[in-house]
């Protein structure tokens, strides 16, 4: 795909890792997908890296805040999904039963944003682009291709989102043949945006979750790149019929991210 320089309303734009050891994840990351370090100071004394695949940005980095700490906030990727006014999206989350968690901020001359907490817990921004659209690159290796959310309440989700964003959905069947479950595909127009697929009993108690996939030629050797590198391991290489091949890992700071491989045509 070629350079990406806008994002329709709905699509996810950017993806950002908050981490304990900013350090640690950019060489875990670098070495992973290849992703070039770009630091900018933010002043106050904090850092703020642009990951980037060639020229391209493609993610971002910052250390997690005291205050952030102090609330038990894990490691862990945020989405963010474009809008065409992040105050106008803030007050309808609102409206539709969401909680705000930051108002509607300028991020200098970057954009304007908020973060927004789904009824079922999700939480997720929306970007309000200006000078910055968002990622440079998707849906090539070593970029994001898929944000899926994983929740404990998929109709309440469903109608949360579908009132917020511009999304239709399409339903299919997913899982092993003895463990079908529904899964959601929220589409843009005739592009798909995401999923949604209801949290498994099987797996644990677990809080509802936007989940970030990356693009990667070969899911199980870069499943096993990353072990290497110090992640974990909760999910490994599996098939999605006629569309590729997944895992789900740990990175060594406690961030949870996935690998998807497409099929190869022909």
């Amino acid at each position: 795909m070629a350079t990406t320089t806008q994002h329709a309303p709905g699509t996810f734009c950017w993806v950002e890792l908050g981490t304990t050891d900013p350090e640690g994840a950019k060489k875990f990351y670098g070495s992973l997908f290849g992703w070039q370090i770009q630091d900018q100071d933010v002043g106050g004394g904090e850092i703020y890296t642009i990951f980037k695949h060639g020229a391209r940005d493609v993610a971002a980095l910052f250390k997690l805040r005291k205050e952030q700490l102090d609330q038990k906030v894990p490691p862990h990727w945020g989405s963010y999904v474009a809008v065409e006014s992040a105050d106008q999206a803030a007050t309808k989350a609102k409206q539709l039963g969401g909680t705000v968690l930051m108002d509607p901020f300028d991020v200098m001359e970057h954009g304007r944003m908020a973060v927004i907490q789904d009824p079922t817990g999700a939480v997720f921004c929306v970007w309000q682009a200006k000078a910055h659209p968002g990622a440079g690159v998707l849906d090539e290796p070593g970029s994001l291709t898929w944000t899926e959310l994983m929740t404990s309440n998929t109709d309440k989700a469903l109608a949360f989102y579908t009132g917020l964003l511009p999304w239709s959905t399409e339903k299919m069947m997913s899982g092993p043949p003895d463990q079908q479950f529904p899964y959601t595909m929220y589409k843009t127009g005739d592009t798909y945006a995401g999923g949604m697929m209801p949290i498994q009993p099987d797996m644990g108690p677990m809080p509802s979750h936007w989940m970030s996939y990356f693009m990667v030629d070969d899911c199980d050797a870069s499943t096993a790149k990353a072990q290497k590198l110090g992640a974990k391991v909760h999910v490994p290489g599996m098939d999605i019929p006629n569309m590729g091949r997944f895992s789900i890992l740990q990175d060594p700071q406690g961030a949870v991210f996935a690998l998807f491989a497409p099929k190869r045509q022909g």
